[in-house]
């Protein structure tokens, strides 16, 4: 951990590709147990692998105008920092499938991939929850409620008293021949999908 006490780089705002808020209209989630990850030896921050176990699956969760949001907040403990990670999204739809997921990511814990619509850089793609997991926190439905259809308004965040070591893990995966870039990362996503 000694590599992350000291700052060692400065940055500056590009003109080139500008910062874009938000992020993709669509998240991928899957149990906490079913995929190992593997990460870069020389930096907790970046996922180099993901590898289903047992054949399990990652499932892709879409959307459209901008209903999927994620956030990251640092809080400062005793031990040291924390982070609280939280994932809003909403699913225009209702079925017993969506109430038996939804009781899923309350009672088990899900971890979930994010991609930013900034894709300029080395955490254009995120991990959320890789050491605690997410739960569903929150899963609100108002029937007359016309921005959603009457469907669900959900958060997914920490569980109780478990915030993450660190921020959201970049992911970044190399194809099996060359460095990792954004397509190959979200084509080895986008093979697990179930």
């Amino acid at each position: 951990m000694s590599i992350y006490n000291k700052i060692n780089a400065g940055f500056s705002l590009g003109t080139g590709s500008p910062i874009t808020a938000g992020i993709e209209d669509l998240i991928y989630i899957f149990n906490q147990d079913d995929i190992t990850i593997t990460y870069d030896t020389t930096n907790p921050l970046i996922i180099t692998g993901l590898a289903a176990v047992s054949g399990a699956k990652i499932y892709k969760f879409e959307g459209t105008n901008n209903s999927f949001s994620t956030m990251s907040k640092l809080a400062k403990t005793s031990v040291g920092p924390r982070y609280t990670e939280e994932i809003d999204f909403n699913i225009a739809g209702l079925s017993v499938d969506i109430k038996t997921q939804l009781m899923a990511m309350g009672y088990g814990r899900v971890k979930a991939i994010a991609v930013n619509n900034y894709n300029s850089s080395d955490s254009a793609i995120e991990l959320f929850g890789a050491v605690n997991g997410l739960i569903l926190t929150d899963a609100e439905r108002n029937a007359s409620d016309e921005t959603i259809d009457g469907g669900y308004k959900l958060k997914l965040t920490n569980p109780d008293k478990l915030r993450e070591p660190y921020p959201p893990r970049a992911v970044s995966i190399a194809p099996e021949s060359g460095n990792a870039t954004y397509a190959s990362t979200l084509a080895a996503i986008e093979a697990l999908v179930g």
